[in-house]
């Protein structure tokens, strides 16, 4: 079900890890932002945008995570943008012959394997490199391109509307999670929270890419919570985040997990 967050501005939950689809409504159709994640829940989401009468006239995804590059034939044929960087990523992904059944083996213990449909995984045309707005009738919607969690990531804000997309950031649930395959991980972090910090101050909607969405006077408190957290691991102290330990979401325990194997590979 659609859900409003700001006027013109809607997100879609997914049931599964709480993956929130952002839609936009333009003049002539909807820029949709990483789309979501089981197959039900996209035609759940295509058939939400046929009752307002509404298509993908541009889709967007924020980053080359693979439940960020899924598609439904249902959302139609619309253009469907990255940043340079993290279409050459998916690229790269799908230039392996077992891309997609490495995907699937993956997704075996989570139990939605064959829920997931890879038939228009990873579909994106880059955008040219330093593009700072997605091309497109609707609001200004302005990219901000970091190199943490992911190359090529990026946030949006939603200039008209107040909001803050923010990709696999700024999340009411998951500790920050590093890119390894970067050359500095935890700088890379700590300089893409002070982009989003430096347009904290033009939002008041943060949608994260897992979790909550956040209200007024949320996303600099997100912001500090995220970097308070990758400050502990730089420091090797243990964090006192929420996220993590006993005081975790129900449900979400497992985000203790990747916090310690965050732990064992920052060199000590």
């Amino acid at each position: 079900m659609l859900t409003r967050v700001a006027e013109g501005v809607l997100v879609h939950e997914s049931e599964f890890v709480r993956s929130n689809a952002v839609v936009v409504q333009g003049g002539d159709g909807v820029l949709l932002i990483d789309p979501g994640v089981q197959d039900h829940e996209m035609a759940c989401l295509a058939n939400d945008l046929s009752r307002l009468g509404q298509t993908v006239v541009t889709g967007f995804s924020t980053h080359p995570d693979w439940d960020h590059l899924l598609w439904h034939a249902r959302l139609g044929t619309a253009p469907r943008y990255g940043t340079a960087r993290c279409a050459a990523a998916v690229e790269e992904l799908l230039a392996g012959p077992d891309a997609k059944a490495r995907i699937i083996e993956h997704l075996e213990p989570t139990g939605i394997a064959d829920k997931v449909l890879l038939d228009l995984f990873g579909l994106l045309t880059a955008l040219p490199a330093g593009t700072t707005r997605i091309p497109w009738d609707g609001p200004g919607v302005r990219i901000i391109e970091h190199r943490a969690h992911a190359p090529g990531h990026a946030a949006l804000v939603i200039e008209e509307r107040g909001v803050l997309v923010a990709g696999d950031m700024l999340s009411d649930v998951l500790v920050p999670m590093l890119d390894f395959d970067g050359d500095d991980p935890v700088e890379d972090y700590l300089a893409a929270l002070r982009l989003l910090e430096d347009v904290a101050g033009d939002v008041e909607v943060v949608v994260p890419g897992h979790g909550s969405v956040g209200g007024a006077g949320q996303v600099r408190e997100r912001i500090d919570r995220d970097r308070a957290y990758v400050l502990a691991l730089r420091e090797g102290r243990v964090p006192d985040d929420p996220r993590i330990g006993p005081s975790a979401e129900p449900g979400w325990e497992w985000v203790s997990d990747v916090h310690e194997g965050q732990v064992r590979r920052l060199p000590a």
